[in-house]
Parts: C-alpha cells; structure tokens; sequence
C-alpha cells in the first residue's frame, strides 16, 4: 500500500497548489469539511483528487473504521500493555454502556464524575483564592492548556500548574500564594512518580513551614488510594481513574479536576459535551467526509508521502499558547514509534515532529525558516471567527488577517521576476539589483490547512481536542503501530533513579561511561 503512496508523491511532489484552484473554482468547498462547529480547509495542499483516493484506499486497507469501533467498544487495542482504549468512555455523558471484560464502565465513570462535581464546589465555595495542581506529562499539559484556553471561564479559584521537578518551577509559583488559602491537587495515577512526589513534599514542607495544617488541603487524583491514605489524604479526596486511560488523554477526567474547579462544573460538561460530539461525528460520518480522518490522511501525504518531516501547529489565539505543547506529546508520545504491531520494524517513518507558536508572535521569528527555508514545513493554521474581545475587535480582524495572509502567502510566494520589480522601484540597477532581488524571492507552493471555529468555548475546545485524538488514531492506525503505549519515556527514568545517589555523591560512578563521570565531576567542583 506504500508502493501507491509513493507513487501518487511522485506524482504530486511538485504540484502547483495555486494551479489546482485555477484548475477549480470550487477547490476551497471540495476539500474542506465541516463538522459540529469547525471548519478544516485542506485545499491549500498538494493533494488533488486522485491522490485523496489514494489515501482513503490507505484507511480503508488498514481497516481504520474497524480498528475505530474495537477501540470504542472498549477490545483491547492497546495490546503491549494488555489494555482497553477509552478515554472516551470519560466523556460519555449520556451514560450508554461501554463494556470491558464484559462488565459495562460507565456506572464508574459517571460516579466518579459526581464525586468531581462535589469536591470542585466545595472548593469553589471555599476561602481557597489558589489551587496548585502538581503533575507532569499528561497529567499537567491538558489542564494546563485547557486553563489558559478557557480563561474567559474561569470564575473560580486561580489555578497554577508545576510540572518540572527543577526547584524554580515550584518555589516561582507558591511565591505568589498565600499558604492560608492555598490547595494543592496531586495528579500521579501510581501515586509514586518521581517527579511529581518530590514536588507534592515541598508543597507540604511549605504549608508545615508556615504554621498551616495540611489538613483539608491536599487532593490526589490517583488509583493507588492507599498510598494517598498513608500520605495523609482521604478517600473522599482521592478520585481515581483506570488503566484505559492513558495520562496524555486523561484530562477528561479526574486529571481535569484543576479545569473544573476553574471554570464550574457546568462549563466542564459543556467541555465534555464537546469531544462527545466529535466521537460521534468520527463514528458515523463516512470516511470522505470524516474530519478526523481527513487531518489524518494529510499529515500522513506530508510526513509519509512527501517526507516532510516536521509540523508546525500555529493557532492565532493567544489563549491557546499552550497547544502546540499539548499536541507535540499527544502525537509524538502516541506515534513515535519504529516498531509495528507485530513487532517488525516499520517500513516508513512514523510520526513527525510536531512544534509550534502563537500567531502573530512566530511571524517575527520563526516563520522566516517557513517561508525560505530550504525544507517543506507544512502548516497547521488555526483561528476563530469571534474573539472575547467585542470592544477590541480591530485587534481581531487584525489577527485573522495576519492569519489568512500566511497561509496565502505559503503558497503563492513571491517569484524573481516580482523581486526584480520591486527592487528596480527602489532604484536599484545591475548585479546589485539581481542580488537583492533574490534575497527576496519567497518560492511559495508550500503547503498549509486551517482549522476554523465560531469562537473558542468549552464545547468547541472539547471538540477540538477529541479531533486530534482521533487523528492521532488514526494516523497509527495507518502506519500499524500501537499509539497508546508509551515504552520509550521509561528508560530515562529508570537511570535518572540509578543516577541520583550517583550525583548525591553516595554511590561511586566507576561503571558509568566517561562523559557521564566528567559531567558528575563538573557538578561535584560547583556544588
């Protein structure tokens, strides 16, 4: 099936996008889709007709719409760890029964949801002016984008996010709380992750320090709630979640809590609501007009098929600053992978690097590298409509503006002729002319899509999200790796453990390799 990827690149490597709408008037409507409250526009690409049926005969040979229901029908997909995938399962808010091992999970999830509630407005209703949510990885990117996102919302309790296990992290955020009125959430499913322990025990020695009882103000968000037990926090502040959850699709749940005690519980349904609605759109909406899907098959063309090797996510909202960061875990945790399903090597590159900034701000940085640099960075351009802003709305047309502007300019460019026009207005003549002129040349046919929303609300966010699960999905469903497993974060860990006395200086370094034992020495002289 790759031989036909290939082939279709081949042929479409150098496609003139701007020639395809010349070709077709009607190009913007044919390769766009809607679904619920977005808009994704994929007509800026090199991708024509006959190359999206090739990449549909791609899903339609690795059986995506199968694969799509046995993991929404709680099959254990995620076959290295044994395990069921369903996340989805956490924002199933009309209760329909989801069976694992036979036994439906749903009385669970919806309980656990009550017990949410209850305990977000408690604090609410509380003297707390701040709560600290204590995670790394999944357990802190999601909340702490969803926070930033939805900051419209929030009319509860600030809410701040540490994750590094570099003292500045912590010591920089309780600097600016008040130990009377602070909470702390601790987000570890094992309750034992290094990092986040560490982190959740300065909490603690802080409050201690300042004459406050821990008492009353600690919450885990873990399974292991008899590790919470020991630690002094009670089962009716412990919310656990199961093994089905992956912690980098976990903010739907308990892991969400942070979100929820920002912006009520009913703007968290209306979140929920959200990526419930595009599960459905993904299980009934056929394959050509399947927005996850599409997204998919695109990135799949530009990593794939064309060998571009990045992905720039470039949203123009400054609110979601922090979703490029959320989206480079969710796919490169996901699909960074070089061994298949049955354990043979994969015959074509996996995911690809994924990055990004807010617009307007990477146009004064980075996008010079986009525009001129000599590799292909497909774009991934997203905006609303309406900003929360109405009395600052010369801002935001001035933003979609930007935003539209270098999406056109990606793929029209700017040819030598039209750089030669420009400098000779400026009066320049001769070699200098042509040498000017060539710094300014753009060599545009470079490819981008958009993602347009009415405004971002709870339910478009959750839409938005629950998208880009799916692509992910998807895309690792095509390259027939497994998306949930994550074996690859493990090895660091388990040497950071074996480093540590090692840098405390209470073990000898005698069987590390040499560089490790310099740098150890380095350490040692300046600390």
């Amino acid at each position: 099936m790759w031989d036909d990827l290939k082939a279709a690149a081949e042929q479409g490597r150098d496609r003139s996008i701007l020639g395809l709408f010349d070709a077709d008037p009607n190009r913007a409507e044919g390769f766009s889709v809607t679904a619920l409250d977005l808009l994704f526009d994929y007509s800026k690409t090199q991708i024509d007709a006959a190359t999206r049926d090739t990449l549909m005969s791609l899903a339609k040979a690795a059986e995506v719409e199968a694969k799509r229901d046995a993991m929404l029908s709680g099959s254990k997909i995620n076959d290295t760890e044994g395990r069921a995938v369903l996340h989805t399962a956490l924002r199933n808010l009309d209760g329909d029964a989801v069976l694992v091992d036979g036994q439906d999970v749903m009385p669970s999830v919806l309980d656990t949801l009550a017990r949410m509630e209850a305990v977000a407005t408690e604090i609410r209703e509380s003297a707390f002016t701040d709560v600290v949510n204590i995670g790394i990885g999944g357990s802190d990117l999601g909340p702490a984008m969803a926070y930033l996102a939805l900051s419209p919302y929030c009319d509860g309790p600030r809410c701040h996010f540490v994750s590094n296990v570099d003292a500045a992290d912590i010591a920089d955020t309780l600097r600016g709380c008040d130990p009377e009125r602070t909470l702390f959430i601790v987000a570890s499913k094992t309750f034992t992750t290094i990092e986040t322990m560490t982190n959740a025990r300065t909490a603690r020695a802080w409050l201690q320090d300042h004459g406050v009882s821990t008492e009353g103000r600690f919450v885990a968000l873990s399974s292991n709630a008899g590790a919470a037990a020991e630690w002094g926090i009670p089962s009716e502040r412990v919310l656990g979640f199961e093994d089905w959850v992956g912690g980098r699709y976990s903010m739907w749940g308990p892991i969400g809590l942070s979100l929820m005690i920002a912006i009520g519980p009913d703007a968290f349904k209306a979140f929920l609501r959200g990526g419930q609605a595009m599960d459905r759109h993904f299980c009934a909406a056929a394959l050509h007009d399947n927005m996850p899907v599409l997204l998919a098959l695109v990135g799949i063309w530009h990593n794939q098929g064309l060998g571009h090797a990045t992905r720039a996510v470039l949203p123009y909202d400054n609110r979601l600053s922090r979703l490029p960061a959320y989206l480079q875990q969710l796919e490169m945790e996901s699909n960074g992978k070089s061994v298949a399903m049955d354990g043979t090597t994969l015959l074509v590159n996996s995911g690809p690097v994924v990055w990004g900034e807010p617009g307007t701000n990477g146009q004064h940085a980075f996008y010079q590298l986009i525009h001129q640099g000599a590799r292909v960075i497909p774009c991934e351009f997203m905006a609303a409509a309406e900003g929360h802003e109405p009395d600052l709305r010369h801002h935001h047309d001035l933003l979609i503006a930007n935003c539209l502007a270098q999406s056109e300019a990606l793929m029209r460019g700017r040819s030598l002729e039209e750089a030669r026009a420009i400098m000779e207005q400026k009066g320049l003549s001769g070699d200098e002319l042509e040498r000017q002129a060539r710094h300014r040349v753009f060599p545009g046919n470079r490819p981008s899509t958009t993602l347009m929303m009415p405004k971002l609300t709870p339910e478009v966010l959750g839409q938005i999200i629950a998208l880009y699960e799916h692509r992910v999905f998807v895309e690792g469903v095509i390259l027939g790796i497994n998306s949930f497993d994550q074996w690859g974060v493990e090895l660091g860990k388990e040497l950071a453990t074996s480093l540590g006395p090692l840098v405390s200086g209470d073990a000898p370094a005698d069987e590390k390799d040499g560089s490790t034992q310099a740098l150890l020495g380095y350490v040692k002289r300046y600390s």
